[in-house]
């Protein structure tokens, strides 16, 4: 790994970076909805029932739902039946998905802290790992990629919902201005914090296009990688097989 990583358009220290991304996370935790809903427009919640639909999660699986800490997608694979760990790195997020839940009169889920990089679960122990929205925040992506493979069991499914780099003349444009402009002071309004959101839409120009990311997961160990891509690439589901 190198010595700095990007904190949205800055170079810091993997140490800083991890701090940092805590500190948005921490702040946004309260509010993440409202934080999806302003960098998507609303359409987060399309986006994640597509992602599921692809799982296919069964009854029978044992699911790894990593950066899952305000229970969206967790909530959906329940639904099949599948046994479900929600991991997250912030405890405030886990904390939000928690009280969801409860609400939601969700039961079974397994809420757990943990580092994606770093997980204590024993290898070839999942069925399927997913993350949505999350793998552009770790600090070492191809560590955590290298961990998802490693718990996994064989014949088990990788899947990532990120954004990406959208194809579709002119719009890339428009959502551009979007984002950088409008975004921050919707979270200024919403949330009394421009900068998390900034951060946010900057991480996203940072993360590598979908034939580096799919390399990426390949060179982790993962077969048969696939990327499709939604809105002509501006989110992408990113998926792979362990053998």
């Amino acid at each position: 790994m190198s010595e700095t990583v990007s904190f949205g358009y800055e170079d810091v220290t993997p140490a800083e970076k991890t701090a940092r991304v805590g500190g948005v996370f921490t702040n946004v935790a309260a509010r993440y909805d409202l934080m999806n809903d302003a960098m998507s427009g609303g359409m987060h919640r399309l986006w994640k029932d597509r992602f599921v639909r692809r799982v296919k999660p069964r009854r029978t699986d044992q699911i790894l739902d990593m950066a899952g800490g305000t229970g969206d997608i967790a909530f959906r694979l329940a639904e099949s039946g599948a046994s479900v760990t929600v991991a997250d790195i912030n405890p405030a997020m886990l904390d939000v998905g928690m009280k969801r839940a409860q609400e939601r009169g969700i039961d079974g889920l397994v809420w757990t802290e943990a580092n994606a990089e770093t997980l204590t679960f024993p290898d070839r122990f999942f069925d399927a790992y997913t993350i949505a929205f999350g793998i552009r925040n770790v600090t070492d992506i191809p560590k955590a990629l290298r961990e998802a493979h490693r718990v996994l069991r064989r014949g088990g499914r990788f899947f990532c919902l990120e954004f990406s780099t959208t194809q579709w003349p002119g719009f890339a444009e428009v959502y551009d201005s979007y984002s950088h402009k409008l975004v921050p002071r919707l979270g200024q309004l919403l949330a009394n914090d421009a900068d998390s959101y900034r951060y946010l839409i900057e991480s996203i120009r940072r993360f590598p296009d979908m034939p580096t990311f799919e390399r990426m997961i390949r060179d982790a160990g993962f077969i048969e990688t696939k990327a499709e891509p939604i809105m002509g690439g501006l989110v992408a589901i990113h998926s792979g097989w362990k053998i």
